[in-house]
């Protein structure tokens, strides 16, 4: 390999030679899914809506019953957030701009799904210190709760 490769390896974070891996280049692939059909106009939403429960449908369990109640959760808290798909993965747009997301343990072979905040969301408190990513393993009554909670504040 000359070591112009092996620069550009490394200028991309790879070090292994190999290139992105199976699921980088899913997620990428996803992703340029993603953008072409935002371009779609009128139809953009109930296809975005379709194609987050489809992504939903596909997820193995526990993942697919996590991402339906948090579907659920974040509809009925802030039902000014459009589903998309961001990544390959659920997430909750305003503006064209994605607030929150859910992201699969299994999908992205971690021990427990998530559930995440962009910058967007209004979660800013005077300590200048706030969580923006919250591990998932099960939603209880108190956990669904403080979700609607966070969701809720987050478009406020």
């Amino acid at each position: 390999m000359s070591s112009t490769s092996k620069a550009g390896e490394q200028q991309r974070g790879d070090t292994s030679g190999e290139g992105f891996s199976a699921e980088e280049r899913a997620s990428m692939k996803a992703r340029a899914k993603e953008l072409k059909n935002t371009s779609r106009g009128g139809e953009k939403a109930a296809a975005n809506e379709e194609a987050v429960r489809s992504t939903i449908a596909k997820m193995a369990e526990p993942d697919r019953a996590l991402a339906e109640r948090v579907h659920e959760i974040v509809g009925a808290a802030a039902p000014e957030l459009a589903p998309k798909l961001w990544y390959g993965q659920p997430a909750y747009e305003r503006g064209g701009k994605v607030v929150c997301f859910f992201r699969s343990g299994k999908g992205d072979k971690e021990r427990y799904s998530s559930f995440g905040f962009t910058a967007e969301a209004n979660l800013d408190d005077d300590s200048g210190i706030w969580p923006t990513s919250y591990a998932l393993t099960d939603l209880t009554d108190a956990g669904e709760a403080a979700l609607r909670k966070l969701v809720k504040k987050a478009v406020s």
